[in-house]
């Protein structure tokens, strides 16, 4: 079992980022022939767009949730 990294940049209560890197868990490892979480998922927020990036170290998964500005509103 691999260690959980979740690092909150967003303005979000911690307790939407880590349902946010939930729902990304629940996918599975979609990216990276398999290996990885995928890479980047967004969720609408209260009108906003949010990211969840992931990064796979050698004994954890890190998940970077942030604003994404991305999108054209």
């Amino acid at each position: 079992m691999s260690k959980i990294i979740i690092d909150n940049s967003s303005d979000l209560d911690d307790n939407v980022a880590v349902q946010m890197v939930l729902q990304v868990i629940e996918l599975g490892r979609v990216s990276d022939d398999g290996k990885q979480y995928c890479y980047v998922t967004t969720f609408n927020v209260d009108d906003d767009v949010y990211a969840v990036g992931t990064h796979l170290n050698k004994k954890s998964d890190k998940f970077y949730v942030y604003k994404y500005g991305g999108f054209n509103k």
